[in-house]
């Protein structure tokens, strides 16, 4: 019987400690929801993320950080700051590195609700399918104080589809140095209250 007690309470002990592995601290004012890891010791080491000084970030596949928002497990997305676009000029803070890119080993990608704006392009953009008329998003991105150096360049908006490429928002010299992205575009509301961020998706655990 003592036997049998003691067998248990070390069943119960080691599910105890999976379970603890399982759940990462929250990082500042974010829970970190299962996959999701910050550390090696807890969450799917697959899905990490990384808590620096209190604050949560993502980590793209050229090596630069992303301060990542918001997170909403029960849809399995989170959604990461976009890059800043110094006031006065018309470039991204990743342009170089040829903008956000993710690796595509890893079990996330860029959803399909997100609003991406091309700023400061070149003529060849044209030939694309992107809206880049008078009539763009991107005009009115133009009129708050980040854009605003981006004023009176070509630019062109595109809701991120399946079809395109899911792990990459390509900015390049030559091309369109500068962009930005809002989730779920309401271009209607007023230009302050929209929700500016790339948002991400990963895959379920299996």
């Amino acid at each position: 019987m003592q036997e049998m007690m003691v067998l248990m309470f070390n069943v119960l002990s080691l599910l105890s400690h999976v379970s603890a592995l399982d759940a990462c601290p929250k990082c500042g004012s974010i829970d970190v929801p299962y996959p999701l890891s910050t550390a090696y010791d807890c969450g799917d080491p697959r899905y990490r993320i990384y808590c620096n000084n209190g604050k949560l970030e993502f980590l793209s596949a050229e090596g630069l950080y992303y301060e990542i928002l918001s997170i909403t497990p029960s849809t399995y997305k989170l959604v990461i700051s976009p890059p800043q676009v110094p006031q006065n000029m018309c470039y991204s803070s990743d342009l170089s590195v040829g903008g956000l890119s993710l690796d595509d080993n890893l079990p996330f990608n860029i959803s399909g609700r997100n609003t991406v704006m091309l700023l400061n392009c070149s003529d060849s953009i044209l030939l694309s399918p992107m809206n880049c008329s008078s009539n763009s998003v991107c005009r009115l991105f133009e009129e708050v104080r980040e854009g605003s150096g981006c004023k009176g360049t070509l630019c062109c908006h595109y809701l991120k589809d399946v079809s395109m490429n899911a792990h990459r928002i390509r900015v390049r010299v030559g091309g369109c140095t500068a962009y930005t992205s809002v989730v779920d575009m309401m271009p209607e509301e007023p230009i302050d209250s929209w929700n500016y961020g790339v948002e991400l998706q990963w895959i379920p655990r299996a």
